[in-house]
């Protein structure tokens, strides 16, 4: 196994269980490991800190694995994160309401860049690692043991993969090709999901549990639910009581599929407006309309990928936020989420006052939202809380 130095005094993340290691942190490299190879850490005294996944085209050039020199880290290590990860999901399945849900998230799981969906009887899988891309074969066959699916399909087509020097792949690993329509069921209700051709790896099941509670206020309500998707607060909205709804979302396949996912849960179409179209645009012509909300979602992509990102992403939230509380009420909810990791929730706190403050209004911050349980966050990585919202009452 090849050994890696770490530079002098680079050590305090390592010791704390850091999952990363920036190139910049490294000595020297005892050796030509290629990438997605497994390699041992030492530090500048030559002991050892930890063994890793390497690669010299990312910035990130350790994903560390094992702290544990006596531990190998061989397939049955591999096979026992696997399933440790998947049995941890068990009870969120358990009562039949809800049959997707991550099974794997990447680093919080110990498996760095590998995401792993289940969708009923389908798994949709997402590598973003040259050092998982290497042990997949190990991976799909123990996710094929425990959990015998009908297919697994390869959604590996993130822009992130190329600082691994990895092209993009759409393709099925194992089993039979999804259908263009897969039924999977999140707290009761229905949703059709097209997992080769959908965003991400066909589904957003983080916002499950967010769903719900912006549901629980919108009886009797008139619902705006911006990057809509395909419908999962509409649907939720719908289900609880609104009296009407409008979606909007720039995609053509996700608003017919929204559409679709009304007809499937028997909803009343009539209560339902959907609308293609950018929706910084469509919010400045609903205000020009002189339309008015009593709950508006905000869920839009990610603004900031980096940090280096996050003063333009932060100027984008507020004039969206700010779009959105004019569009509100007084007294109406606007429910607004960032799913940028570089965003973090006293910073997204701060927008939101920016946009009151511009809005002319007053927030009043009565739900911090954050992601489900599916989608844990590990002590040692922060980073992993990437899903943040707020329920706020706009006056």
């Amino acid at each position: 196994m090849v050994d890696v130095i770490l530079k002098k005094g680079k050590e305090k993340a390592v010791l704390q269980r850091h999952p990363w290691l920036f190139s910049g942190a490294i000595e020297k490299v005892k050796g030509k490991p290629a990438n997605g190879d497994i390699v041992r850490l030492l530090n500048d005294k030559g002991d050892f800190m930890a063994y890793g996944f390497y690669n010299d085209q990312s910035r990130v050039a350790l994903r560390l694995l094992e702290w544990n020199e006596n531990t190998e880290v061989n397939e049955d290590w591999f096979r026992k994160k696997v399933a440790v990860a998947v049995a941890s999901r068990s009870e969120l399945l358990e009562d039949g309401s809800t049959n997707t849900c991550r099974l794997i998230f990447s680093e919080a799981d110990y498996l760095p860049g590998l995401i792993v969906d289940k969708y009923a009887d389908y798994l949709a899988v997402q590598v973003l690692t040259s050092g998982i891309e290497n042990i997949m074969p190990v991976i799909i066959d123990e996710l094929q043991k425990l959990l015998k699916p009908e297919g697994i399909f390869d959604k590996s087509d993130a822009s992130s993969r190329a600082h691994e020097g990895l092209g993009t792949i759409n393709q099925v690993l194992a089993g039979q090709h999804p259908p263009d329509v897969v039924k999977v069921l999140e707290n009761g209700i229905s949703y059709g999901i097209n997992i080769a051709e959908g965003q991400k790896s066909g589904f957003y099941c983080d916002q499950r549990d967010n769903r719900h509670i912006v549901a629980l206020h919108s009886k009797g309500k008139k619902v705006l639910d911006c990057f809509s998707y395909t419908g999962g607060f509409t649907l939720n909205s719908l289900q609880n009581g609104a009296i009407a709804v409008t979606s909007v979302d720039s995609s053509a396949l996700a608003i017919e599929t929204l559409k679709q996912n009304i007809e499937l849960n028997n909803l009343d179409a009539s209560k339902h407006t959907a609308i293609q179209s950018d929706v910084n645009k469509q919010l400045r012509v609903l205000r020009e309309q002189g339309e008015k909300f009593d709950i508006v979602v905000l869920d839009p992509p990610k603004y900031a990928p980096s940090r280096s990102a996050l003063n333009k992403a932060s100027r984008a939230y507020k004039d969206l936020n700010r779009m959105g509380m004019l569009l509100l009420n007084s007294g109406g909810l606007l429910a607004t989420f960032s799913c940028s990791g570089a965003m973090d929730i006293d910073a997204f706190k701060q927008v939101l006052a920016w946009a009151a403050l511009d809005a002319g209004k007053e927030v009043q911050f009565i739900y911090q939202f954050c992601q489900p349980e599916d989608h844990p966050v590990r002590a040692s990585f922060p980073e992993g809380e990437y899903l943040k919202g707020l329920l706020c009452r706009v006056l």
